[in-house]
């Protein structure tokens, strides 16, 4: 405790470049200081995220110089020319940790690339690609509730920094104290604005997925509702959608615009329901056929789908994601354009059913860690051997999509587009997305897949979170009366992936339960993904499992 009140006295003390900042200082008490100073927030493969506010464990104007001045270092170091291609999002402060970072790169030597309005997450990989810079930074907190912010870093190739990367670039800012430099004044004509054809390239990469033949004729009269959830998905998503004839999109107005506070949905996640309420009130309201949401940094994107009753039903990651893949390789088969090694990209807690779709199509599957890094990672070692045009399509279960090459995270723009030209083809053929999605079941047999989070705020939930792991660790012979055959332990490194504390455990009846930490929140998540004859088997084999998890989680 010493040791953090000096960290903080000398923070009371030197952190005066943003006045919040001393506000929230002198507001602390010995439990909030403990919190805030514990350890220094953790910088890792998807780079910083937590807390806006005052602390080493936050995320604030000085952790953001700290870690740019310690990338920097790296930057210089395997650079001759280091350039670095910066975004930011909608959230609380980006703007301001946007130009901190910019301010120190150019400080310290490093060509600035910048978008001069806030755009989506791929934008940023795509620039990075295309302006062929060292690396890139993206200021977001992804659907992170409003309290939140980041600082995600891509490396030349567009993908998310490795394991080992980040663990160079984290011993150069360890080496670092936060106030060894004054932060830099940020102006103008010390970056490079990145000009708008950048900006056209990306829309015109992601208008190529299209995967409808000329000859194909689809009502693109639909009528869709889009929401950005006050983020940044409006200018691309709504451009890509008007240029390829998507013309009938009604906006909701009151997350039209960007707005940090998220004030109608405090958790702007498409895979919560209560984010997408008010669109679905927008959609009884037009009668629309298709709702797309999606989250402030747009690389996630959420749907509903109008049934047959006229009552909307939202639909999970993995169901997309298994309609995508199904039509994506139904269509590519019929225009004659499936290459003859064709990659499918997954992660290990996403459904399973995506394999046997692939394998009936004559398409091989690649299973990663959670996290599109890893598909991304993939992506690029196809590349490398000649062979990124044999990539078709990647995807995970928290509404993350990517069906091109053109960048190397996923882009909820790309998946707008394509799950609206997978609903028209088949809504003008007669065929509603969930009966389309009963027809799979019915084919590939049923699969229940759900996710539970469990949240350990502060020092003590980070101590317990460990605690429950450990006990996962020593065994687990049954989950909800269902033997466990076999256990993966991906700690130990498994078929050539990355150490990382994750648990999959193999049921009887070709189910499965994941448990691991998240990497961006103090959560515990548990994957359940029970196959069975009917939904309502299913829900009672999950429901007892997910009774039984909430025992181990007290």
């Amino acid at each position: 405790m010493n040791d953090i009140k000096a960290n903080y006295n000398e923070w009371l003390e030197k952190a005066v470049a943003d006045t919040d900042l001393q506000a929230e200082l002198k507001s602390m008490n010995d439990n909030t200081i403990e919190d805030a100073f514990y350890r220094d927030l953790a910088f890792g493969t998807g780079g910083l995220r937590g807390t806006i506010g005052a602390g080493t464990n936050r995320m604030n104007v000085y952790v953001v110089a700290r870690a740019s001045r310690g990338l920097a270092q790296y930057l210089k170091d395997h650079y001759q020319n280091p350039s670095v291609v910066i975004g930011y999002d909608s959230r609380i402060k980006s703007s301001l940790f946007a130009k901190t970072a910019a301010a120190v790169f150019n400080n310290e030597g490093v060509n600035v690339h910048m978008w001069n309005r806030l755009l989506p997450v791929p934008t940023v990989s795509f620039a990075t690609r295309y302006l062929h810079a060292s690396a890139g930074v993206m200021i977001t907190a992804s659907h992170n509730p409003s309290k939140y912010n980041g600082y995600k870093v891509y490396g030349d190739d567009g993908c998310q920094i490795t394991t080992e990367a980040a663990a160079i670039i984290l011993a150069e800012i360890e080496k670092l104290g936060y106030f060894d430099k004054p932060i830099p004044e940020f102006m103008d004509e010390d970056v490079t604005y990145i000009p708008d054809e950048v900006l056209d390239a990306f829309i015109s990469a992601v208008k190529s997925q299209s995967v409808i033949s000329d000859a194909d004729h689809i009502d693109r009269n639909v009528s869709i509702v889009y929401t950005p959830l006050n983020g940044t998905g409006l200018e691309p998503v709504t451009r890509v959608l008007t240029k390829t004839g998507f013309t009938n999109v009604t906006i909701v107005k009151e997350q039209e615009k960007p707005d940090g506070n998220f004030p109608t949905c405090p958790y702007p996640n498409p895979e919560i329901r209560e984010a997408m309420e008010l669109g679905l009130q927008y959609c009884e309201k037009v009668g629309a056929d298709l709702l797309l949401a999606t989250d402030p940094d747009c690389d996630r994107c959420g749907i509903a789908v109008r049934d047959a009753d006229g009552s909307y039903k939202l639909l999970t990651g993995n169901e997309t994601g298994l309609l995508l893949l199904d039509f994506i390789c139904s269509q590519r088969i019929k225009r004659g354009t499936m290459p003859a090694h064709p990659v499918m990209i997954k992660t290990i807690v996403t459904s399973d059913m995506g394999e046997q779709i692939a394998k009936h199509y004559g398409v091989g599957v690649l299973n990663v860690l959670t996290g599109f890094k890893f598909i991304g990672e993939q992506i690029g070692r196809l590349e490398k051997a000649g062979r990124s045009n044999d990539y078709i399509f990647g995807f995970e279960e928290s509404y993350g999509y990517l069906t091109g090459s053109y960048v190397r995270d996923k882009d909820a723009v790309d998946a707008a587009f394509m799950i609206a030209e997978m609903f028209s083809y088949y809504k003008t053929r007669g065929v509603s997305l969930l009966e389309k999605l009963d027809e799979l079941y019915r084919t590939y047999g049923y699969r229940l897949n759900t996710l539970h989070s469990y949240e350990f705020d502060g020092a003590a939930g980070f101590e317990k979170m460990q605690e429950i792991m450990r006990k996962f660790h020593d065994g687990v012979s049954e989950f909800g009366g269902k033997a466990v055959v076999s256990t993966l332990d991906y700690s130990q490194g498994l078929d050539g992936l990355p150490k990382s504390d994750v648990l999959k455990y193999l049921l009887e009846g070709n189910s499965s339960v994941v448990v691991r930490p998240s990497g961006t929140e103090p959560k515990l998540k548990v994957y359940i993904s029970i196959s069975a004859g009917s939904m309502d088997v299913a829900g009672e084999i999950e429901k007892k499992i997910a009774q039984q998890m909430e025992e181990y989680m007290k």
